[in-house]
């Protein structure tokens, strides 16, 4: 299975203390593979860093790669085209735009912005971080 992970759900995951940190748990368990772009990665990098520090940020980047080094299950995908499926929130694009190139099953998200990929036609769906614990960790 291949996931996409919105940064709001990723900030809450990386507390260990915090029930999304099971995400995290079940990527490094390799239930999941996870996808992200170079966009994607930059947000990660904005928010996190300002959220939370750079020092912590740069912490977390090097978990991503030592355990993608270990499995390889972080794929890192080139996205070119842009298919425009958030009208309310075009930043949000980036997250789609990762999971339909490369044929993800879901975005790990909270956001109801995602909501118009529902039924849309394309193979990646929103789930609830809640529903994706329950059906997958």
């Amino acid at each position: 299975m291949i996931v996409v992970i919105d940064t709001n759900v990723l900030i809450q995951a990386t507390d260990g203390s915090h029930p999304f940190s099971r995400i995290i748990d079940g990527w490094v368990q390799g239930k999941f593979l996870w996808a992200v772009s170079t966009d994607i990665l930059f947000e990660y990098e904005e928010v996190m860093s300002r959220m939370l520090g750079s020092a912590r940020w740069q912490k977390f980047v090097r978990f991503m790669d030592l355990t993608d080094a270990a499995d390889g299950s972080l794929l890192r995908i080139a996205t070119f085209f842009h298919f425009l499926t958030v009208p309310s929130d075009r930043d949000d694009d980036k997250f789609a735009d990762c999971a339909i190139s490369i044929h993800a099953d879901f975005i790990v998200t909270a956001d109801r912005h995602f909501k118009p990929l529902v039924g849309a036609g394309y193979k990646p769906q929103p789930i609830s971080p809640e529903e994706f614990i329950t059906r997958f960790l």
